[in-house]
């Protein structure tokens, strides 16, 4: 980005871009978006988290991040499954919404599976990107839903009246597993480990970090 702002001061009439730019370059955005990549793709197993960037920078951070993706995705081809996690984020511009549906429509071409997850379907479903993204899913998981958006659900999905009542009493992991035109009644049971792996609920990690800190202090003592 710091290439691109001097090029830019070279430039008559870019003043006014410069200025914008400087945000991303020497502003709260720099650390980010003003660095070269030190990430390579060619682990089994990759994991981008943004969740400690302050919410301006999350929907640019993942646009950024996927892009990268693709690029790498599209480079060689290798059999590998790209997860977007809370994928509304980029679903919140239309740009993102856009990208995000090219890269769902294209991805078979290059040997790309592609998953999303998201805790609103409603934030799909308000989108002209998102509405296809959703219905050309070969394999779709309905969770637990709140009653302001299960009516938008059932008509995405075409529920019955029973399993729409079922997706607003079911418990945690209970849902509907779609795969074609069959909707079968699912439960997720996580192993310990998993569980381990997977739990954001603050009084389990509290704990956790209560036991740790206690076999750090006993051995210690001995």
């Amino acid at each position: 980005m710091q290439d691109l702002e001097e090029v830019l001061l070279t430039m008559e009439g870019a003043e006014s871009l410069v200025r914008r730019l400087q945000k991303f370059t020497k502003g709260t955005y720099s650390n980010f978006f003003n660095q070269h990549s030190n990430i390579s793709l060619t682990t089994n197993l990759v994991s981008f988290g943004i969740r400690n960037m302050e919410e301006g920078l999350r929907p640019l951070a993942m646009y950024i991040i996927m892009r990268y993706i693709w690029n790498v995705v599209r480079s060689e081809l290798k059999k590998r499954i790209l997860v977007v996690d809370e994928a509304w984020w980029i679903m919140q511009s239309e740009d993102g919404a856009s990208f995000l549906y090219g890269i769902a429509k294209r991805s078979r071409k290059y040997y790309l599976g592609v998953t999303t997850v998201t805790q609103d379907v409603g934030d799909f479903m308000r989108s002209e990107y998102g509405r296809p993204i959703i219905t050309n899913s070969s394999l779709q998981l309905l969770l637990k839903q709140s009653p302001a958006t299960v009516d938008v659900v059932q008509k995405a999905f075409n529920l019955t009246e029973v399993e729409k009542q079922l997706l607003l009493e079911t418990e945690q992991g209970e849902g509907i597993f779609f795969a074609g035109q069959k909707h079968v009644a699912i439960k997720v049971m996580a192993s310990p480990t998993e569980h381990q792996i997977v739990t954001t609920s603050p009084k389990e990690l509290l704990e956790r970090e209560a036991r740790e800190s206690d076999s750090e202090e006993t051995e210690e003592q001995s």
